[in-house]
Parts: structure tokens; sequence; C-alpha cells
């Protein structure tokens, strides 16, 4: 369980200072987040459970959210950002993603386009992010995070393997990464990188950033699946981060969907 008192005291002098929403059962804190923001809540509140009943992934698939077992998180934003740029939020996302891993833990962690957390060929997070827009801007931003920690089962049936963190550094029962210094260290990295994101060298420079945190993005035979469906292989991001894929035919800009990896 989280230590909330010691959780208040470490994000002090951030944007969460004050704003931490823990609850021990929820149904999905970004539904959480939603909610309150819809009601007024400020830039930088956190909706955190110990366990999710109904928690969700991108493309209305469910995320297992066991008790005590994973980070479920979500974070409320409402950055003075274009529209357009919004794609860019589950990119940075994942980059404070991968920083907070590394740190708490050591694994390096391979990021697929647009929104999974990989360790070699196994996923052990995913970022699902939501937004309001209103007619002359972003009116908030929900990024909610996924990680699995102490799991150390999974449905055989998932169309990519998983796998959790204390499996990956060798830990076993009793000797476990701690789920309070991981998340401190993600919010503390999400905070730089949303706010990297109002900054426009730091903005156009993203899109390189997550190409060199990633084998997907460039070089990859992949199958496209969502509304689009294409084979191709990928050649890097655009400038507000569409994943561009080379078929046989043109080269073709991915808005949404998800890859998997294939055989051209």
């Amino acid at each position: 369980m989280f230590d909330l008192s010691a959780l208040e005291a470490e994000v002090a002098g951030t944007v969460y200072a004050g704003k931490l929403h823990f609850s021990a059962v929820t149904g999905s804190t970004n539904t959480d987040a939603i909610a309150a923001a819809r009601n007024g809540a400020p830039q930088g509140s956190v909706f955190f459970a110990d366990e999710q009943r109904a928690g969700r992934g991108r493309g209305d698939h469910t995320w297992e959210s066991v008790a005590g077992q994973g980070l479920y998180v979500s974070v409320l934003a409402r950055p003075n950002l274009e529209p357009a740029y919004l794609p860019l939020v589950p990119l940075a996302a994942g980059l404070a993603a991968a920083d907070a891993i590394r740190t708490a833990t050591g694994l390096e962690i391979d990021l697929r386009w647009p929104n999974d957390l990989l360790i070699g060929p196994r996923k052990t997070g995913g970022i699902l992010v939501e937004a309001q827009s209103e007619s002359n801007g972003v009116a908030f931003v929900v990024v909610g995070v996924g990680i699995n920690v102490h799991q150390r089962s999974f449905d055989p049936g998932l169309a990519t393997p998983a796998t959790s963190l204390d499996i990956e550094s060798g830990h076993v029962f009793g000797q476990q990464i701690n789920r309070q210094a991981l998340l401190v260290g993600l919010l503390k990295s999400l905070e730089r990188e949303t706010l990297g994101l109002l900054d426009p060298l730091k903005r156009a420079s993203l899109p390189e950033r997550v190409e060199a945190a990633s084998s997907w993005v460039r070089g990859r035979c992949v199958d496209v699946h969502g509304p689009q469906q294409y084979m191709g292989t990928t050649e890097g991001l655009d400038e507000h981060g569409f994943l561009l894929v080379r078929t046989a035919q043109r080269l073709v800009q991915v808005q949404t969907g998800g890859i998997r990896e294939s055989s051209c």
C-alpha cells in the first residue's frame, strides 16, 4: 500500500503538491480524472488506485489491474497546447514512463508506437490519453499510465505477451520493485515532459527523442491495425507524432490504431 503522507512530501514543489487522490478500489482512474476535470479540478490533479475493476486501454481494450500488483495512475493536465499537437502527448508520456522505470529498476524500455511499454517482445505497460478540446484549444488532457509491477501470471491469449518489472528484474517474492518510488519518478518525469511540449524547440525534438528510444518507429516491418490496414516498413514520425509507414504503393501517415511486427 502507498504511504500517502510520504508521497505528499516527495512531490512537494511540483505541480502535484496537495492534489493527490488515492482510492483503494476504483473503476478506472482515467474515468475518475475525466469526471474531476469536467467539474473544474486543477492542473496537476493525480488519481491513482491500488486496484481498478474497469481499467481501460486504447481501442476499448481492458487493462487487468489486480490489487497491489501494478501502478494505475492518471494525471490531469490543462496545457496551453494546440489540438494538432495532442498526438505528441502519449509519446511524451512514454518517454516519461521509460525514464521512471529505468531509474527505479535499471531496465530499458522499448516504446512501440503509439502507447506500449515493452521489455524485449513483452509488454509491461501502456498509456491511455484522453482529451477534450474546445474551439479555442485544449480544455484538458488526462494521461493514464498502467504498469505491471509485481504480477507473476498473465492471460495467455494476449495479442502481445505480457511481463512485469519484478519478473524482468529477477526479483523473487519479498524482493519487489517499490511502487511508491516508481510513482514519484513517473510524476516528476511527466511534469518535465509535459512542460517540454509547451516549448516549440523541445516539442520539435520530441519525435527524434522517441525514435532514439524505440526500435519500432524506423526500419521495422509492421502490420498496421485499426481503421487503417497496411503492411510496410516504418520510416519515423512526423512533427505531430504520427507514424510514417512505407507500403509497396506509397508512404502512409498512420494517425490512429497500432502496429504489430510483420514480415515484409
